[in-house]
């Protein structure tokens, strides 16, 4: 099941006697934990219910015997075991399989007055535990969000604040903090914070407290490179630059520029007018002039070669490349522009 899916039978006291929480991301792990511990302990006495273990810090036999013990004056007792990847190790002794399988067989008996979570950042999903929790369907996976996914997961956050996102900041805020899930959160809530309440959050907002760099500016430097205005952009660009963050957010409101651009052009493209276009680019419609000035400008290959460029560019800013970062933005820029070959930032190839 998906984080989502937990978090609402959590809500909703649907809880199952098994959850098996597996996934890197520990922003969501640590939120269905906690959702699901709120849940169990309900209406009981704190700490009276409750017991918390570390795998290789104790065995398997002394949690499953707590998960069997009765609660007392409780309806539920809460029993958590964290780190499960230490018996899932390479070069893993014997007893740490057994107490992976002891947890498996488990799952097939559970007590039904206890809620027994167990938690691991990795498991091999050939394990008879990780299976049996896919059957059972008390396996949920926190993977890290798909790039896709990040905007509706941030517009979810700012709701959980009473706040509302203007058109495209979702999409902005996801490219300038994303992918990790604790940085998204932390831009979430500054950007809140300064807004205020009752607010609609802005771009001018995230300018403000998350990227120090205006959209309008970056819009200065896109209008530049469509018009192939080499100096212009390099000009801008200097304007723009931050050299304590190597220039990876200037990148990020970039890329959000030109997928805009693109969303943008694909709708007029289908027979939206210049305002529908705007809204569904992301984009709030009094952007509408600005956007089809661009896309009259450039083509859709174009917009697209820019992207490729910004991935490379991503890459050599991140250590793909030794050279000066502003140098390396420069090259970047003169290429997007036409005059140059592109920053020498390729991923390395893969030999046999």
């Amino acid at each position: 099941m998906t984080p989502e899916q937990a978090l609402a039978e959590a809500r909703d006291q649907r809880l199952r006697p098994v959850y098996l929480v597996v996934g890197e991301e520990r922003v969501l792990a640590a939120d269905v934990t906690r959702t699901l511990c709120q849940a169990a302990l309900a209406g009981a006495t704190p700490g009276l219910n409750d017991e918390r273990f570390v795998a290789g810090e104790v065995g398997a036999d002394r949690v499953l015997s707590t998960a069997r013990t009765l609660p007392m004056f409780a309806k539920r007792r809460l029993v958590v075991l964290r780190s499960l990847e230490r018996w899932d190790a390479h070069g893993e002794k014997k007893a740490n399989a057994e107490a992976l399988d002891q947890l498996a067989d488990y799952l097939s008996d559970p007590a039904p007055s206890t809620l027994l979570i167990l938690i691991a950042s990795k498991l091999d999903k050939r394990r008879r535990l990780y299976t049996s929790a896919q059957k059972t369907g008390c396996l949920v996976v926190c993977d890290p969000l798909s790039r896709d996914a990040l905007p509706g997961f941030i517009t979810r956050a700012a709701k959980e604040k009473d706040a509302a996102l203007a058109p495209g900041v979702a999409e902005l805020i996801a490219e300038l903090a994303g992918p990790e899930l604790a940085q998204v959160l932390d831009a979430v809530e500054r950007v809140c914070l300064f807004a205020g309440k009752g607010v609609v959050v802005t771009e001018d907002h995230v300018a403000e407290c998350v990227v120090r760099l205006r959209a309008a500016t970056v819009w200065e430097l896109v209008d530049a490179v469509g018009r192939r205005d080499a100096g212009e952009a390099l000009s801008t660009l200097a304007r723009v630059y931050d050299p304590s963050d190597r220039g990876l957010r200037l990148v990020g409101v970039l890329a959000w520029s030109a997928r805009q651009l693109l969303r943008f052009e694909s709708a007029t493209r289908g027979g939206a007018s210049p305002e529908d276009a705007a809204k569904r680019a992301g984009a709030p419609p009094f952007k509408a002039r600005e956007l089809a000035r661009q896309a009259a400008r450039l083509d859709r290959g174009e917009v697209e070669a820019w992207l490729e460029t910004l991935a490379r560019l991503d890459f050599a800013l991140k250590g793909g490349s030794k050279r000066p970062p502003q140098a390396i933005l420069e090259h970047a820029i003169l290429a997007l522009c036409g005059a140059g070959a592109g920053p020498s930032a390729h991923p390395p190839r893969r030999t046999a």
